[in-house]
């Protein structure tokens, strides 16, 4: 990472914003409120950890992008033996949150309660593989971050990316030259898709908050698809030349769960500004997607456009509403963004997109 002159590392958002001749104030405000209201919750829920669990945020909190009006996704992520404790756990920590007038978690189930690494870990594919437990693992990997006692939550994140290395028979001992973890990458292709399904499914059930959904449909969650690709093609872009990552033999199993334990750190911002400042990628590409996600962010951290988003009824009127006019604007500018970047500008994203992203 390069250094400011004052020593203190800077960060890829902070050098496209260079590279661009931009700064994205929606987007330093979210980090800043981000960073504070985790540690706030680090206070509140000190004394509220057993050893064996670890309290996970999941979404906008965990990837910096947290504004007032957003919800507090998380969960309580259990690597042992089931505990009738943790049911009382769960309780206690939801009121505490309730009473520090957290926004609660949606309706789906999916947080504000346990998670157990088994079936996180062991139906990957399998019959039993839900749509929830898919989610809560993809999220685990690409949005997630462990809340005080982080031990259970790292064990769970190395256990399932050496699944995930250790089952793909042709990663590191096929003929292919480059190294992409395809079973990874096609679990995170599937979550796309469900995510995307699983929405127009959503609008038959509760039509309410659908442009709200629709929006971040458009933004955050494509977002985490991106930054899951990014960390499938991770070692193709950014560990080749590092031969910390390579044993006498080349890569190993070990190694490579490192690596992508190490890319899985980055938030997704991060990941994308990273890709952008390759030199192949033009200063216009990133001004389109870093200035249409903080407009994003400053849609979403307005309470009046927020509120009006949530209230939208699904209905032929609604491709009128300027608000959403607005999101269907940004979101065309975010897409517009990302086909450069893949499909245009840099010549080796649009080889590792076109052979294992597409076919």
């Amino acid at each position: 990472m390069k250094r400011d002159e004052g020593g203190a590392p800077r960060s890829a958002i902070e050098r496209i914003g260079e590279k661009a001749g931009r700064s994205w104030p929606s987007i330093e405000a979210a980090a800043r409120l981000s960073a504070e209201t985790r540690a706030r919750l680090a206070t509140l829920l000190r004394e509220q950890i057993p050893c064996d669990t670890s309290a996970v945020v999941f979404g906008s909190l965990a990837r910096g992008e947290y504004t007032t009006g957003s919800d507090l996704d998380w969960t309580l992520l259990i690597d042992g033996q089931a505990d009738e404790g943790h049911f009382s756990q769960v309780q206690a920590i939801t009121k505490i949150l309730r009473d520090a007038k957290f926004h609660e978690p949606g309706p789906t189930g999916v947080f504000g309660n346990v998670a157990f690494s088994h079936p996180i870990l062991h139906q990957i594919g399998g019959q039993e593989d839900t749509n929830k437990n898919t989610t809560q693992r993809i999220l685990l990997l690409l949005e997630s971050l462990a809340i005080g006692q982080p031990d259970a939550h790292e064990r769970v994140l190395r256990l399932v990316l050496s699944r995930y290395v250790e089952d793909d028979r042709g990663l590191l001992y096929g003929s292919k030259r480059e190294i992409i973890p395809m079973f990874l990458l096609n679990d995170i292709v599937r979550y796309w898709r469900t995510v995307a399904v699983d929405f127009v499914y959503k609008q038959r059930e509760r039509s309410s908050g659908w442009a709200l959904r629709n929006a971040k449909l458009r933004m955050s969650r494509k977002l985490i698809f991106v930054s899951g690709l990014i960390t499938c093609f991770g070692f193709e872009l950014f560990g080749k030349d590092r031969t910390t990552w390579a044993d006498e033999g080349g890569i190993s199993t070990p190694a490579l769960v490192r690596f992508l334990r190490e890319r899985i750190r980055v938030t997704p911002l991060e990941s994308l500004a990273e890709v952008l400042l390759r030199p192949s990628v033009s200063a216009e590409t990133a001004r389109m997607l870093f200035d249409s996600y903080d407009a994003f962010l400053a849609l979403l951290s307005n309470e009046e456009e927020r509120g009006r988003l949530k209230q939208l009824p699904l209905d032929e009127h609604l491709g009128d509403d300027p608000t959403f006019k607005r999101v269907r604007d940004i979101g065309r500018e975010f897409q517009g963004g990302l086909n450069r970047l893949f499909f245009e500008e840099d010549p080796e994203l649009r080889k590792l997109i076109q052979t294992y992203g597409v076919f």
